[in-house]
């Protein structure tokens, strides 16, 4: 599979359940399935070499997201599963064809602050349920999103759990202070943030996801 994020989710989709291993050669704009299993998108040969050895061998098992929404059929992700804030600059960097990487991201982050507020969430955590108001809620079973944001550097693809992470109300000027942090994986102690194991999350926020 050639490309970014994008293209591994359809792989993904494809190949859920089969005994047909997924390749990954990362040449698209996030790339971060493919970080979270160190593969570095400026070297596909490697990437290549490290696929054809695998198929050889035994390849490795992943955990996977499992998406259920009524009326629809299940979908599954390798990745995270974002809603609020991350999704929207998501939405808007995927909307541009330049620049590539992370400075896409970038831009679009300073672009989405100017309209940064929080939604209120509905949660059901592993059974428990739960009513907050959040900036950012990402439901991950790898380490990154958006070209290289470690929002949770302690997730494992396979250790069958999903890691929540949460980013409560904050004004502007807390979350650009906050952000540069996320880069190296330093953010993790601040006060705002939650981090917590789950291996089942139920979200629902009214407008944006139900």
């Amino acid at each position: 599979m050639v490309g970014g994020d994008g293209m591994v989710h359809l792989g993904v989709n494809a190949l859920a359940g089969t005994q047909v291993p997924l390749g990954i050669i990362p040449a698209g704009t996030g790339n971060d399935a493919a970080r979270g299993l160190n593969l570095d998108p400026r070297d596909p040969g490697t990437a290549v070499e490290h696929f054809l050895k695998a198929c050889q061998g035994v390849p490795r098992i992943l955990d996977l997201g499992r998406i259920e929404r009524p009326g629809q059929e299940p979908r599954w992700f390798l990745g995270a599963l974002s809603a609020g804030f991350d999704a929207l600059v998501n939405e808007r960097a995927n909307g541009w064809r330049w620049p590539r990487g992370r400075l896409r991201y970038n831009l679009a982050i300073l672009r989405e602050l100017i309209t940064l507020k929080a939604l209120d969430y509905s949660l059901v955590v592993d059974g428990v349920p739960r009513e907050l108001a959040a900036t950012l809620i990402s439901v991950a079973n790898g380490t990154s999103i958006g070209g290289g944001m470690l929002i949770t550097p302690e997730a494992r693809y396979d250790d069958g759990q999903l890691d929540l992470f949460v980013i409560s109300p904050v004004p502007r000027r807390t979350f650009v202070r906050i952000f540069p942090s996320v880069y190296s994986g330093r953010h993790t102690e601040h006060p705002v943030l939650l981090i917590e194991r789950a291996t089942e999350v139920s979200l629902a926020s009214p407008g944006l996801v139900g």
